[in-house]
């Protein structure tokens, strides 16, 4: 069967026999069985660029052009050593480049895969939950809202079912479903209102669809080569540094041509001229800088994985370091999403504990009496059907063990009416549902209609206030009496103040004339039947991860839909909130906005809890939040929370709970639901885009110095210090392993101390040119001193370069410890905490002295072997730059540069 006949089926038996498939779905035998007949469904991945192509990709960029030309110059000159020695580096960095870039790839591909789509499907008519991989044709699948279509599906039922097309038609839109609709054979895909297709976003509403393709046979896996074939965006940072690059590359061009200018002029050859010109630009210009950057930032994205916090995007990691406000949600995120209905409060009566924790129906209903009455037993019954006909989620055992998935509250409630004695299955046979209403963030409730003894009757759960003005009678033990609005607040606000989560259920029996259909309308003159309370307990480490945000200047907003009385008692307990007036709800902020944008602004800036929120209200919050100039992450799991997500600096998806909206839509993804894993993500996008500073500062002020050595020596009309294969050996020695092994650096432990990172903070900040400078002076002064002084006391143009070079080595070896931190002293620090870099320092310095004692190597770079007297003396030189900048920390730790008081007073209000 072909996709194009699926939408022209009208009658759905018709199509089910073309599937060989039922409204049950299929068999799990047989679906094992489709699934080796038509394998997995998936699309091809983007090809992985190939080791070779990442050694060729190392070669394109205008300074491997410019050395290719200074080798093919010093071929024709004969001087084949000097060619041979440019190629060999050429080659090397090439080599060292690729090893980089492949395992930088190959950590974001693994990456990748730990995030992972599921599918609810129908097999053996019960609900399953499935990796979306494992969907074959014939599969009845279930949609909800928020949820990406997972294959190709021609819809049976649907309620209100709105698609996000827009990946294949390009229309903004959603566009309306209908099973039943007439489609032309020829329609284009906007107009086939009976399908749905893989990887659009349900944007509204639930619905049921039969697959009738998957992978390459969906409409998205036509299309799949071109998706293929579109680049990757590179991180901003990235993009950043590599401007800067060029800019610099400018800037030192003219430089050395300034140098090349005044040596010809002096009247040196100009093929020495050329070389020592294009080996300077070479060493100075930061080249390796946006490769070594995406190393740090690929680092840093393992690092969080292991912290549970996968990174879709890196623009991500750079902004954390900023972030100063965490709009988070309630449920599952600063609790453990284990909801657990507690206790039940109906009219006239004391509560009535529900015995047993946790989603294992085991337990009990006790009332005053202990055990119920006979009409306390009515009453919960009718309770129970409530919580277990209107209920989306599925709770059952299978091969001996207690499964569940679907709406926690859904699940407590599944649990509470089992241990009332009503399981789902036998309640839905016996009163069999004829249409609802499913639950959407902005209604606040659900309903269903069901046939109860003959006629329809109506149930409903939902928040209570939006439950208690569709009622007006109340259930007791004794019977059904006249609502009492008054006495039902008390009650609820009671229960509010322990803490508990409440929920409202409510049934009635209604008419339905001929061709109407079931709509809110019908939803007046219930009877109110009690509140259940449920208690979804606190993360045990969500106290102090607030706490570690207030010290790092990170304000938390918590925002829920409980009651403002439930959400200020969890506020109180995680110490976020004291006082009523901390807490904001949905209609103040409705009020507020109706007043202006200043009115909102300064409702949510003192405001440390929303509650009763509307999902289209918190882009309105995260809007003003924004506007007060702060930088915010905000969490969310529904398709109604995509806007803000969008809207804020960083979105933030939930793993486990999350919808596929809401994890497109967000640059993180939480895989364990946990606000602790936001604030470990923060502490390490501080520690990524600390080491990615710290790369810069090195290769920065390592490049500077040479420029500085160069330049004094032509203001001193000497010789140049330095030839052209020693300026790249000293390019390949040091940035060719240090640079890397910086980016390893561990967290240095104060990061969540330390106020948000301003976000306009420029990279090279006041901070940062201070040391360049001072690097510069110092080891560009100290290696021009030394050459001055040897030249001065009789030593050959050769034998002072050889010490020069080696000093320089030194300096770079010793510097590189001076980048591990921008305040504290390096004697701080374990050399032994970053391993790599350690014994790649030390690596660095050994290859230098082997290269001294390597016939033909050490010819080609004109060095020689010095004695351990000479060594330590240089040693000691290269120490003065550890020296100046262990003073230059002490002064900055006495006198900090103050530029972020701002943030700071902001972030640390509370």
């Amino acid at each position: 069967m072909t996709l194009q006949q699926a939408h022209r089926i009208a009658d759905q038996q018709e199509l089910y026999r073309a599937l060989d498939s039922s409204p049950h779905g299929l068999s799990r035998a047989e679906a094992e069985s489709r699934l080796s007949k038509y394998g997995k469904n998936t699309l091809p991945q983007p090809q992985a660029t190939s080791v070779a192509q990442l050694f060729i990709r190392q070669f394109k960029s205008p300074l491997i052009y410019i050395l290719l030309a200074a080798a093919l110059v010093s071929l024709l000159l004969q001087e084949t050593s000097d060619a041979f020695f440019i190629t060999a580096v050429l080659l090397i960095n090439a080599l060292i480049g690729t090893v980089q870039e492949y395992s930088a790839e190959r950590s974001a591909e693994a990456l990748r895969g730990l995030v992972t789509t599921y599918s609810r499907v129908l097999r053996d008519g019960e609900a399953f939950e499935i990796n979306s991989q494992e969907l074959v044709p014939g599969d009845v699948v279930l949609l909800e809202d928020g949820s990406r279509v997972p294959a190709d599906l021609r819809l049976t039922f649907d309620h209100s079912l709105e698609i996000d097309e827009s990946l294949l038609t390009g229309e903004s839109v959603s566009v309306s479903k209908d099973p039943e609709a007439a489609v032309d054979a020829d329609a284009p895909l906007g107009d086939r209102k009976n399908m749905a297709f893989a990887g659009t976003m349900v944007t509204r509403g639930r619905g049921q669809g039969l697959v009738v393709a998957t992978g390459l046979e969906t409409e998205l896996g036509h299309l799949a080569s071109t998706l293929l074939s579109r680049q990757e965006t590179k991180p901003p940072l990235v993009v950043k540094m590599e401007k800067f690059t060029s800019k610099i590359a400018k800037a030192v061009g003219l430089t050395v041509l300034a140098i090349f200018a005044i040596e010809l002029y002096r009247g040196l050859p100009w093929q020495e001229v050329f070389l020592e010109s294009v080996a300077l630009a070479v060493s100075a210009i930061p080249e390796g800088l946006p490769v070594a950057m995406t190393v740090a930032l690929a680092i840093g994205m393992n690092r969080m994985a292991k912290k549970n916090v996968i990174v879709r995007r890196l623009v991500a990691v750079e902004t954390l370091g900023s972030c100063n406000y965490i709009a988070s949600d309630k449920t599952g995120t600063l609790t453990l999403n284990q909801l657990t209905a507690r206790l039940i409060s109906v009219f006239g009566q004391q509560t009535w504990e529900i015995t047993g924790e946790g989603t294992i129906p085991e337990g009990c209903i006790r009332t005053v009496h202990g055990s119920p009455t006979e009409k306390e037993e009515t009453l919960i019954r009718r309770i129970a059907l409530v919580c277990a006909l209107c209920n989306e989620a599925f709770l059952g055992l299978r091969n001996g063990e207690w499964v569940h998935h679907g709406d926690a509250v859904d699940v407590a409630l599944l649990v509470m009416a089992h241990k009332a004695g009503v399981v789902q299955p036998e309640a839905r046979a016996a009163f069999p549902q004829v249409d609802q209403i499913p639950f959407e963030s902005e209604r606040q409730f659900s309903a269903t209609l069901n046939r109860v003894d003959g006629g329809l009757q109506v149930l409903v759960k939902g928040a209570p206030e939006k439950i208690v003005r569709m009622c007006s009678y109340m259930a007791a033990p004794e019977g059904d009496c006249q609502l009492d609005h008054g006495m039902l607040d008390t009650q609820a606000q009671s229960l509010a103040n322990s803490g508990y989560r409440l929920l409202a259920l409510a049934s009635g029996n209604i008419d339905l004339k001929p061709g109407e259909s079931f709509s809110e309308e019908h939803l007046r003159g219930l009877t109110h039947l009690g509140f259940v309370g449920m208690i979804d307990p606190l993360r045990p480490e969500a106290g102090p991860a607030i706490e570690e945000c207030r010290k790092a200047g990170i304000r938390i907003g918590m925002i829920t839909g409980d009651h403002p009385i439930t959400a200020l008692a969890i506020a109180r307990e995680l110490k976020m909130a004291e006082t009523l007036d901390q807490v904001v709800t949905g209609p103040d902020l409705r009020a507020a906005e109706e007043k202006g944008i200043k009115a909102l602004d300064q409702i949510t800036s003192r405001a440390r809890v929303f509650a009763r929120v509307e999902p289209r209200q918190k882009l309105d919050i995260v809007s003003s939040l924004l506007r007060q100039g702060y930088v915010v992450a905000v969490t969310g799991d529904g398709a109604n929370d995509a806007p803000a997500m969008h809207a804020a600096h960083v979105g933030v998806a939930m793993g486990k709970g999350g919808t596929d909206v809401a994890k497109e839509s967000a640059e993180l993804v939480i895989t364990d639901d946990n606000f602790a894993s936001i604030v470990a993500g923060i502490d390490e996008g501080r520690v990524v885009y600390s080491n990615v500073r710290k790369v810069i500062f090195l290769l920065i002020s390592t490049g500077a110095a040479e420029i500085a050595l160069f330049i004094l020596a032509l203001l001193a009309g000497l010789p140049l210090p330095l030839l052209a294969v020693q300026l790249l050996w000293l390019n390949l020695v040091t940035n060719g392993i240090q640079d890397v092994a910086l980016a390893f650096e561990p967290a240095e432990g104060d990061e969540m101390e330390k106020p948000p990172r301003p976000p306009n903070e420029p990279v090279f900040n006041r901070i940062m040119l201070e040391r360049i400078g001072l690097s510069a002076a110092v080891i560009g002064g100290v290696s021009f001193g030394l050459y001055n002084w040897l030249l001065g006391m009789g030593w050959s143009l050769e034998e002072a370069r050889n010490s020069v070079v080696l000093l320089m080595v030194l300096f770079e070896n010793v510097q590189v410890f001076n980048s591990r931190s921008e305040l504290r002293s390096a004697f701080n620090h374990d050399p032994l905490r970053n391993r790599l870099l350690f014994f790649g320092t030390l690596a660095a310095q050994a290859v230098h002295i082997a290269a001294m004692y390597t016939p033909g190597l050490s010819d080609v770079l004109q060095i020689q072997p010095v004695t351990l007297e000479q060594w330590v003396m240089l040693l000691l030189l290269a120490l003065s730059i550890l020296v100046v900048m262990e003073i230059h920390k002490a002064f900055r730790r006495g006198h900090p540069i103050d530029v972020m008081e701002p943030q700071r007073h902001r972030g640390t209000e509370s």
